[in-house]
């Protein structure tokens, strides 16, 4: 396990992925991009889990973005680099699809597509000097539309030129205001937080999570609502959850929620 590129953990209700290339600062490489993207999808089908917290091993980097060296022989022309870009898309696409709430812990640098990782989770704790930008300005690159658009998503369309087209690298507090990260904590509390952050979520029902993300997605979408859409909002009752939800509070307690 400790050689393998992606690590997968799985305790109980919670399931730990990490970039694991400490000795690169975690730069990202096809492999890893392509089995990132398989772990992610394999633990999104799990209707068990609670959370998902994306992570790295090692204390200097969430991960620097993709592995430079690599370009000669995975991304030296447009073929190549089409073959490459489909891998991250889906990689990204299948994160921000997770059914399941998702938590991104950040330490240290976490530039280009470490960004963009972390980006794709719902909430995204980083330790104080913790580092963040996209300068591929200064390799003649440019971001994919998917990737794009998952950034504006996050930051809006004028934040999203300036980290484009100045190449910029923010502190984590810059990061904060705009929108890269939600939480900043000091760099010896951000798995404590984490932990804790994770807690919080699973110790609510887990359904709920699940409706809640979805229906936070849909409404990004200006669409009306269909009839059967907006009367989902209500499936809620109809769950034993509910049940038990509704009796622990009646009775001062602590409910333990089933998923059902």
């Amino acid at each position: 396990m400790s050689e393998e590129l992606i690590l997968v953990e799985r305790q109980g209700f919670i399931a730990r992925v990490a970039l694991n290339r400490p000795e690169k600062l975690n730069a990202l490489t096809k492999s890893m991009w392509l089995r990132l993207g398989e772990a992610i999808a394999e633990l999104s089908s799990d209707p068990d889990l609670r959370c998902l917290v994306i992570g790295s091993m090692g204390e200097k980097a969430f991960s620097p973005g993709n592995d430079i060296a690599e370009f000669e022989t995975e991304r030296a022309n447009k073929t190549q680099a089409i073959a490459y870009g489909a891998i991250m898309e889906k990689t990204l696409t299948t994160l921000r699809n997770c059914p399941i709430p998702t938590v991104a812990e950040i330490r240290g640098i976490c530039v280009g597509g470490g960004m963009e990782i972390a980006g794709c989770c719902d909430i995204r704790i980083c330790g104080e000097s913790s580092r963040f930008g996209a300068p591929i300005k200064n390799l003649g690159l440019v971001m994919a539309y998917g990737e794009i658009e998952a950034l504006m998503s996050l930051v809006g369309a004028d934040k999203a030129k300036e980290i484009l087209f100045e190449g910029k690298i923010y502190s984590s507090n810059e990061a904060l205001k705009m929108g890269l990260v939600t939480r900043t904590v000091p760099d010896n509390e951000v798995k404590q937080e984490v932990t804790k952050t994770v807690g919080r979520i699973t110790e609510g029902a887990p359904l709920v999570a699940r409706w809640h993300k979805k229906f936070l997605k849909r409404l990004t979408n200006p669409a009306p609502l269909s009839t059967d859409e907006w009367e989902e909002g209500f499936d809620c009752y109809d769950t034993e959850d509910f049940k038990i939800g509704r009796k622990a509070f009646l009775a001062k307690g602590k409910p333990e929620f089933r998923g059902k």
